[in-house]
C-alpha cells in the first residue's frame, strides 16, 4: 500500500509520456490508440480511490496490473504487431512489479507478459516471426532485462531500507522507524478514537554490566532482553531500542491498565530469564492516551516521568502515569501509579 502510494503520482506522469507521445503519432496510428491507454489510466483511477476497501489490495493491483497489459497489447496489434512500435511498451508495466510483490510475483507478471508478447506476434503474424525471429527475440530479452535489474534495485532499496528502521545488535525497530508509526498512529485515532498505550524501560544497573564484565557480555544482555521482549509481546506491539539500555513498546488499543499488566508481564520474564548469562532486571513507566486525543510528545513524557519515578523507588518495578493506581495484582506492589 505504501508503494503504491509512491508509485501512483509516477505512473501518471508516466501514462502522460505515452499519451504525448500518441498525440505526435496521431497521424500515422490515428487518434483511436489513445481509447486503450484512457481504459488504462481508468482502471487505476477505480482501484485508486477504492484500494483501502479491498481485504487484499494486492489483487485489485494485480487486476488492473494485466488490464493495462492487454490495453498495450491491443493497441500492438491494431498497428503493426511483430511491426508494431509500441512493442517496447509492454517493459515499462514490468518495472513496477518488484515494487509491489515477491519474486512469485514478478515471475508470474514476466510470463503474463511473454505470453502476450508470443501472441501478438507469432498468433498474428507467425509469417514474419518465422523469417524474422528478431521481432520477437528483442522484445523479450528486454522484457528480461528489465525485470531482472528492477528486482536488483528494488531489492537493494528494501536492504537499505532495513538497515535504515533496524537497530542492527537486537534486530528491534529504532528510533527512526518509530517516528514514521508515530505519524500513522496520530491519524488512526482521528479515526477509531482508540487509546494508545505506551511502555518505556531501561535496563536496571547496565554500566555496571558493562564495567564488571565488558561490552561483550553488556551487548549480549541487550540481545537477550530484546528477544524476551519481543518474544512476551503480541503481533502488532511494536517493541523499539532506542539506544543504550533504553527500550519503548507501542501498544495500540491499550489502556493504563492494559499497559501496566503487560509491563509486569515483561518485568517478570526479564528478572526470572537469565541475559547473557547473567541476572538483570528492569524497571518500567507506562502511559495511555486514554483514546480522547493523542499527543505524542505528553504521551512520551508522562511514561517517562514514570520510569524515573520507578528507578528512584528502587527500581525492577512498574510505574504507572495515571491518577489511580493500576495494580496487576492485589498482593503485588510492585506496580504503582504517578499521581
Amino acid at each position: 500500500m505504501d508503494m503504491e502510494e509512491r508509485l501512483a503520482p509516477v505512473r501518471t506522469r508516466a501514462m502522460a509520456i505515452l499519451a504525448l507521445a500518441l498525440v505526435f503519432s496521431a497521424t500515422w496510428l490515428g487518434w483511436w490508440t489513445l481509447a486503450p491507454l484512457a481504459i488504462a489510466a481508468i482502471g487505476f483511477k477505480i482501484v485508486d480511490a477504492s484500494l483501502h476497501r479491498f481485504s487484499r489490495p494486492e489483487y485489485a493491483l494485480a487486476g488492473v496490473w494485466m488490464l493495462t497489459q492487454l490495453m498495450i497489447t491491443a493497441s500492438i496489434a491494431l498497428t503493426g504487431g511483430a511491426h508494431s512500435p509500441a512493442m517496447a511498451w509492454l517493459a515499462i508495466p514490468v518495472v513496477t512489479l518488484s515494487a509491489r510483490y515477491d519474486l512469485r510475483g514478478v515471475i508470474a507478471g514476466v510470463v503474463f507478459t511473454a505470453a502476450l508478447m508470443v501472441f501478438v506476434t507469432v498468433g498474428l503474424d507467425f509469417g514474419t516471426v518465422a523469417t524474422e525471429p528478431q521481432f520477437l527475440i528483442a522484445p523479450l530479452a528486454m522484457l528480461l532485462g528489465v525485470a531482472v535489474l528492477s528486482t536488483a534495485l528494488m531489492n537493494s532499496d528494501l536492504d537499505h531500507r532495513q538497515d535504515s528502521v533496524l537497530d542492527t545488535l537486537t534486530g528491534m525497530l529504532n528510533r527512526r522507524s518509530l517516528s514514521s508509526r508515530v505519524m500513522e498512529l496520530a491519524e488512526q485515532v482521528k479515526v477509531t478514537a482508540e487509546p494508545v498505550g505506551i511502555i518505556v524501560a531501561d535496563i536496571d544497573h547496565f554500566k555496571h554490566v558493562n564495567d564488571a564484565h565488558g561490552h561483550q557480555v553488556g551487548d549480549a544482555v541487550l540481545v537477550d532482553v530484546a528477544y524476551s521482549l519481543r518474544k512476551d509481546l503480541r503481533a502488532f506491539d511494536l517493541a523499539y531500542r532506542l539506544g543504550g539500555e533504553e527500550f519503548l513498546v507501542l501498544l495500540p488499543g491499550a489502556s493504563a491498565k492494559d499497559c501496566a499488566a503487560v509491563a509486569e508481564r515483561l518485568r517478570h520474564t526479564i528478572e526470572n530469564y537469565p541475559c547473557g548469562g547473567l541476572s538483570v532486571t528492569m524497571s518500567f513507566g507506562t502511559a495511555s492516551s486514554g483514546g480522547e486525543s493523542f499527543d505524542w510528545d505528553d504521551l512520551l513524557a508522562s511514561a517517562d516521568a514514570a520510569l524515573y519515578q520507578a528507578k528512584r523507588n528502587g527500581r525492577n518495578q512498574v510505574i504507572c502515569a495515571s491518577s489511580q493506581p493500576q495494580l496487576v495484582t492485589a498482593d503485588d506492589e510492585r506496580v504503582a501509579a504517578v499521581a
